[in-house]
């Protein structure tokens, strides 16, 4: 089967694969087999939808999600800090959803990430599929601290509430100069991913705290909106020597 496409029309978009029907209120959407990005489909209503090719924001959206996936601006910080590029090998844990896997694999990485939950396992595999990286992407459903007999990773990533048990061995983990990163929502675990990085001997230890506030304009004026507590967590990064 060809891969899925986006169908937008306005604020509403759909995904759906050629050769797929879509019923709503705006008609019936018979896919063909042969569309492409940018053709237009009309519903038998004349309702026309554009065919999109889906892109890292569309695949958080329509992940099938198995709790709360990471947010854009936590995956932008971690690549940009990290630099994950073509060629790297990652280990990630605490997979979830798959957004930061998938989005490590669209940049060219090899990775392979462990999720605790073989359900949860199932679903990102799925999504790994959809987003056309199952061949980049290693889902492994098992705990990552029974898997640390690895070696040559350009980076660690790490979404677990066990994550400063990763990070003690993060200097045989790594390549020289490779980093880790660590996505903690509470600060006390934060303090101990930072504390056991020192001890491990790890560089350039860095936390930020990730916050975003988006901004709203109107008739009245400019101003940040209101909605939203706009903090997501606390990322750290270090770096092997």
């Amino acid at each position: 089967m060809s891969d899925p496409l986006l169908f937008v029309y306005e604020d509403r978009e759909y995904l759906l694969s050629p050769g797929e029907t879509l019923e709503s209120d705006l008609g019936v959407l018979e896919v063909p087999e042969d569309v492409s990005p940018g053709e237009t489909v009309e519903t038998h209503l004349g309702t026309a939808f554009t065919a999109r090719k889906l892109r890292g924001p569309d695949l958080f959206n329509h992940f099938e999600r198995t709790g709360a996936p990471m947010m854009p601006r936590d995956v932008g910080l971690i690549v940009g800090h990290t630099g994950i590029a073509e060629g790297d090998r990652v280990l990630d844990a605490g997979t979830g959803t798959g957004v930061l896997a998938s989005a490590m694999a669209r940049a060219g990485a090899e990775v392979t990430t462990y999720e605790s939950n073989p359900d949860f396992a199932e679903v990102a595999r799925e999504n790994m599929e959809l987003a056309g990286i199952a061949d980049r992407v290693d889902v492994q459903a098992g705990d990552v601290t029974d898997n640390l007999d690895g070696s040559g990773f350009d980076v660690v990533t790490l979404d677990t509430a066990d994550a400063d048990a990763v990070v003690a061995h993060a200097p045989d983990l790594l390549v020289p100069g490779g980093f880790v990163a660590v996505y903690s929502p509470f600060v006390e675990d934060t303090r101990a991913v930072v504390d056991t990085a020192r001890e491990a001997g790890l560089s350039d230890i860095r936390t930020f705290e990730t916050i975003q506030r988006r901004m709203d304009f109107d008739d009245r004026g400019s101003r940040p909106s209101t909605a939203g507590v706009g903090h997501t967590g606390y990322l750290t990064f270090a770096r092997n020597e």
